[in-house]
């Protein structure tokens, strides 16, 4: 009987604290501007809740903190060269250029050109039966390709020449003349004797070979053979010059 009463007597004030089904719970009065949650009471806050410090956030604006540009520093060493990329498309051709300054001449043994005339003032009877005709006036003679002292040409660029002689012929007196070609004859060049001196012409082209040599000889024979100038008038005439070079 003691156990009953002790158990009804500690159910009692659970059965007081248990809310009368026909009172619904109090509700609290709130603004649309307040937050969903419902603050938290001053009793339910712990005790030391109201006395802990703001934890402060240092913010520092630094545009307001920039310096002064300062100077420019030293040059960096180089880097290594990179890849070589692909070649490029070729672009278009450019304006024509102007024309350049002519070059200095080239050395004589290498040039494709070379001429000669040459002339006599004096007359002159053939003393020998061969006899070289000489010449003392000198009109062109590019490179000294002629020898004046010996009246030979000397080929120092092969190929084909042109060559010419001209005379006067002596009144009453034979002209006997080979154009010759080192020791052969290639062309004469003859007048009868006559009462009337008159000039003679011959002409003719060669195939020269290096060092070959090209001259006038007079030729004698039974009679006088002779070929006539003055101091005043140049009669006698030598011509020769390169047409055209050897193919090497």
């Amino acid at each position: 009987m003691l156990g009953v009463c002790l158990s009804v007597l500690l159910l009692l004030p659970l059965a007081s604290s248990i809310p009368s089904p026909s009172r619904p719970p109090p509700r609290l009065c709130r603004r649309c501007c307040d937050p969903l949650q419902p603050p938290e009471s001053s009793a339910a806050r712990p005790a030391n809740h109201a006395a802990a410090t703001p934890e402060v956030h240092t913010y520092i604006n630094m545009t307001i903190l920039k310096g002064d540009k300062g100077d420019r520093g030293d040059k960096g060493m180089p880097g290594k060269n990179g890849k070589e990329g692909p070649h490029g498309y070729r672009g278009p051709m450019g304006p024509q250029g102007t024309k350049g300054q002519v070059g200095a001449p080239g050395d004589a043994c290498k040039s494709q050109h070379s001429s000669f005339s040459v002339g006599r003032r004096k007359s002159l009877h053939s003393i020998d039966y061969y006899q070289a005709l000489v010449f003392d006036t000198v009109f062109v003679n590019l490179y000294e390709h002629f020898n004046m002292f010996k009246g030979k040409f000397y080929c120092f660029v092969p190929g084909i020449y042109f060559f010419n002689v001209n005379i006067h012929t002596w009144n009453f007196k034979e002209t006997y003349l080979h154009l010759m070609h080192n020791d052969k004859e290639q062309v004469i060049l003859y007048a009868q004797p006559s009462e009337r001196s008159i000039m003679q012409s011959q002409s003719v082209m060669m195939d020269l070979a290096l060092n070959d040599e090209v001259w006038v000889r007079l030729y004698k024979r039974e009679r006088e053979n002779a070929v006539y100038s003055d101091d005043v008038d140049v009669y006698i005439t030598f011509n020769g010059y390169l047409v055209a070079p050897s193919v090497q």
